[in-house]
């Protein structure tokens, strides 16, 4: 093997994989970790499949970008700390460029009649697409009736009691530990998939050669801790504490540590601050900016980039709106995916030595099952505020439920979100063909009927 002393495979070429690789992640984790599992187990044979599946499980319970971070494990086992800036910085920098242009296209263009009409076809289909989700994911990750119940417990405490969203994970993880000292079986690793070919590069059995250490976690610590906070720093220093840059970073750095389940397990936390708290956008442009990362590669939490982008379009204070607007964007990523790389670079030495540990497996299993009533409510508040134009409010004591008026119904966003259920849900069709039908259907709809 060529490269450096503890590369498995030359930087160089590891690198080319991983751009290639960046380019084809459309379609949300899903279709991205099938990417991955086609290119890095099938045909390089870098990676086993058990292997692959046991650090997909560790990323799954960390918050973040579970396929990014994905990515980023492999490149550590790959080539080190190099491996795993390389491979993770590549895996987002195509959408990173992408929804930069789109969101500048949005901000410019986004009230005329052609954009609206795209968007009428456009973010009912992403309503479809949530649910396509959640279905997804309860059949992985409910394989117990208790399970089940902590799926409904999850959406009953946010939809209807407002429990916050990271106090909904915290205690998911908490019960799925529980629940797996009386189920062993319900955190019973994956076993591996059979296959053909010849051995991986990277074998099932094969103990990762960096050993964890304090000085090594102490120095991984200290580096990423600064890189994360200096952006933020440097922008209340130069802008002041009022700035809305230092506002976006704060928050979106704090929203870094609560993303468990991914983009749509966090979004219906980012909407309800981004929208009602710190009025960056309205309900409804919330679903435009997933319509939007869902046409571009990479992660799906790169919406945040979006919410960052048009906020400080609308509000730059000091700076000149797109100015503020590109700063925005590129210190809210840089602070989403930061912890990313802190995340995998100072745990991974440690959890390779917990493989087949049945306390995290478990925790994993709550926190999955958790995910599939996230991911629901995030469905319910996109319905709500994409399907009709108004909605009311019903309160119980402590429970309280927002639901829609009737006579306000959005005829062709429902039409169209009908039509964007079947393709997805009944015939399977890929994200990005149905995004293109859904948004030629809103042209038609929104030309012929006007647009609202």
């Amino acid at each position: 093997m060529a490269g450096r002393v503890g590369d498995v495979i030359e930087l160089r070429a590891a690198a080319r994989v991983w751009f290639a690789i960046s380019l084809q992640t459309f379609g949300g984790p899903a279709g991205q970790i099938a990417v991955m599992q086609r290119v890095l187990v099938e045909e390089t044979r870098w990676i086993g499949q058990q292997r692959f599946l046991f650090a997909l499980s560790y990323c799954t319970l960390l918050p973040g970008p579970e396929a990014q971070q994905l990515a980023t494990y492999v490149g550590w086992l790959l080539n080190g700390v190099r491996g795993a800036l390389v491979a993770g910085v590549l895996f987002v920098l195509p959408g990173v460029v992408a929804l930069l242009v789109l969101s500048g296209v949005y901000v410019t263009y986004g009230e005329t009649t052609l954009v609206q009409a795209l968007f009428l076809g456009l973010a009912p289909a992403v309503v479809a697409i949530v649910a396509q989700a959640v279905v997804r994911v309860a059949r992985r990750a409910l394989v117990h009736r208790s399970l089940l119940g902590v799926a409904v417990a999850s959406f009953a405490a946010l939809a209807l009691l407002g429990v916050p969203f990271p106090a909904v994970v915290a205690l998911a993880g908490l019960v799925g530990w529980l629940l797996s000292r009386v189920l062993p079986g319900l955190a019973r690793p994956a076993a591996p998939a059979a296959g053909g070919g010849p051995p991986p590069l990277i074998a099932d059995d094969a103990l990762h050669s960096e050993p964890p250490g304090g000085r090594r976690s102490g120095l991984v610590l200290a580096v990423g801790l600064t890189l994360w906070a200096a952006p933020v720093v440097a922008a209340a220093l130069l802008l002041g504490r009022s700035s809305i840059l230092v506002d976006q970073g704060l928050f979106f750095s704090g929203a870094a540590l609560v993303t468990f389940g991914g983009a749509y397990a966090v979004l219906a936390y980012v909407a309800q601050q981004a929208v009602e708290v710190y009025g960056w956008l309205g309900p409804g442009e919330m679903v435009r900016g997933l319509a939007l990362a869902e046409t571009t590669p990479g992660p799906l939490v790169m919406v945040v980039q979006f919410v960052a982008f048009v906020g400080a379009y609308r509000a730059p204070g000091p700076l000149d709106p797109w100015v503020a607007a590109v700063l925005a964007a590129l210190l809210t990523t840089w602070v989403t995916f930061v912890p990313c790389f802190l995340f995998i670079l100072l745990g991974a030495p440690y959890v390779e030595r917990l493989r087949g540990n049945r306390a995290l497996a478990g925790a994993l299993a709550g926190i999955t099952a958790a995910v599939v009533g996230v991911i629901a409510h995030l469905g319910l508040y996109f319905a709500l505020h994409t399907l009709v134009r108004s909605t009311g409010t019903a309160g119980w004591g402590p429970f309280s439920v927002e639901y829609p008026l009737l006579d306000t119904v959005r005829w062709p966003a429902l039409a169209v979100a009908l039509l964007a259920a079947v393709l997805v849900l009944r015939l399977d069709w890929p994200v990005l063909r149905v995004l293109g039908v859904c948004a030629a259907a809103g042209v038609v709809l929104g030309l012929s009927v006007g647009v609202g």
